[in-house]
């Protein structure tokens, strides 16, 4: 089946059009015909012998996108005077500036905002540094580190091919809760040289969003930070996926009625996310889990396993089943993917529990096609913003460190993660909630706001806020 057209593929084509009867006619079927999805045509009136317009067309991939470009090259009447790819064009010079909070207008402005005023503020400082959490940017600023070695599901492309994927991060930083975020994508080989710059870079940050560091470093990049630093440090492929998963799962029991200790889950991916995953929803009380990487089924006794893997094994798989993804399928109430695309089959899904929830989560292609499972699924959810039930860290992090910096906490705890996910499911009603509607909007402002909230209180409640 091939992929639909989507907006992360779509293309604007200048085009310069004879205004003459049918042309517009014979343009828009060519573009039809070559399997594009018409977006959007700028508003006109036609007059004149010709008309300049741009129309946006979806696609489903690259090579898409140039046979629309060359069916509409093909038409009578029509010249195409320029295209571009909209996504790229919304990259060009990078999506975030650093921008002044303050005028700095006369003498006065700079006496105090620069020399010799700041001297005053540097002196305080140095004599209790924790002002600096007042009275610079670390009170609202976090660093989001990459080594680029497992970036979305693209792999290990490098620190400059991380950088688009760190910069959209800080761009929902800042949209969805105010917090200022960088990029730090880092040019080593080793997790202990992560570890070494990010210490030395901490005077600077309020907190640390780790991002797309491949496992088992990204554990050992976590650990060693939590330990040695006094600010918040986050793993979000972990723990942000795990945040919204919990949240989708709470209210998919809400749907059928289903209990968190009854479930039978399985787990496809025990990587960072898998692993975190697994961890939260054994907090929330989740029964029998089973976790499947690339080799089967994660047991206590098998060969190989790091260590996060071997903690995995010793606190899921109670019955000790083995086998690959199909063998384990049977019989269970849920199915989470963060692993790699196709690997669940209609079959499998055929295999489970009644009304069973399927959340098949690897970007950008899912474990299996929504489409595909039809009637047989009671619940779906994926990654994506194309289909029903997006289950996006972005309902997650941005409030979690508007929580953790209003709160002043020195680290992230369990019960401010648990937290988080309950804010995130009790942000859709019981007259919202449906089968297709489990997971409120990425774009609803008002969820990072009851996140953060309910982050900064768990974080005194866990006593980790170091407001008096």
């Amino acid at each position: 089946m091939s992929k639909p057209p989507a907006t992360q593929y779509s293309i604007t084509l200048d085009v310069t059009l004879n205004n003459v009867p049918g042309v517009l006619g014979r343009l828009c079927s060519a573009i039809g015909e070559a399997g594009g999805n018409i977006f959007a045509i700028e508003g006109f009136v036609a007059k004149g012998r010709e008309l300049e317009r741009d129309i946006v067309v979806n696609c489903s991939d690259v090579e898409h996108q140039n046979r629309v470009v060359a069916a509409v090259e093909a038409v009578d009447g029509v010249t195409l005077e320029e295209w571009h790819d909209r996504t790229f064009r919304m990259h060009e010079g990078g999506k975030i500036e650093v921008l002044p909070l303050l005028p700095v207008s006369d003498q006065d402005d700079l006496s105090m905002a620069y020399t010799p005023g700041v001297a005053r503020v540097c002196n305080a400082i140095a004599a209790d540094e924790a002002l600096a959490d007042e009275y610079t940017i670390r009170k609202n600023t976090v660093a989001i580190v990459s080594d680029g070695t497992a970036v979305l599901g693209l792999g290990d492309i490098g620190p400059k091919g991380a950088m688009p994927v760190m910069e959209g991060k800080a761009l929902l930083f800042k949209e969805f809760a105010g917090v200022d975020a960088f990029p730090i994508c880092l040019d080593v080989s080793t997790p202990e040289e992560i570890i070494e710059t990010v210490i030395r870079l901490a005077p600077t940050f309020g907190g640390v969003n780790l991002e797309d560091i491949a496992a088992p470093g990204a554990f050992q990049v976590e650990e060693a930070l939590k330990e040695a630093l006094d600010i918040p440090v986050f793993h979000d492929d972990q723990h942000g996926t795990a945040v919204v998963t919990l949240a989708a799962v709470e209210n998919a029991l809400r749907i059928t009625g289903k209990k968190m200790e009854d479930l039978s889950i399985v787990i496809s991916g025990v990587g960072a996310a898998g692993v975190a995953i697994g961890k939260i929803l054994l907090g929330a009380g989740a029964g029998e889990i089973v976790g499947v990487d690339s080799k089967g089924a994660v047991y206590d006794g098998r060969d190989g396993l790091n260590a996060w893997k071997q903690w995995f094994a010793e606190n899921t798989n109670p019955h000790g089943k083995q086998g690959a993804l199909s063998d384990v399928m049977a019989g269970t109430d849920v199915f989470i993917g963060v692993s790699a695309p196709d690997v669940l089959t209609v079959d499998d899904i055929s295999s489970m529990n009644d009304d069973p929830i399927v959340f098949a989560m690897a970007n950008p292609d899912p474990e299996i096609r929504p489409e595909l499972v039809g009637d047989l699924v009671r619940v779906m959810g994926t990654g994506r913003s194309d289909y029903p039930n997006q289950i996006n860290n972005v309902l997650a992090f941005p409030g979690i460190f508007r929580g953790a910096l209003d709160a002043r906490a020195s680290d992230i705890t369990e019960g401010m993660k648990l937290a988080a996910a309950e804010a995130i499911a009790q942000s859709v009603s019981d007259e919202d909630l449906t089968e297709t509607n489990i997971m409120p909007s990425v774009f609803d402002r008002s969820v990072s706001m009851r996140v953060a909230e309910a982050v900064a209180a768990a974080a005194i409640a866990d006593g980790v806020s170091r407001l008096t």
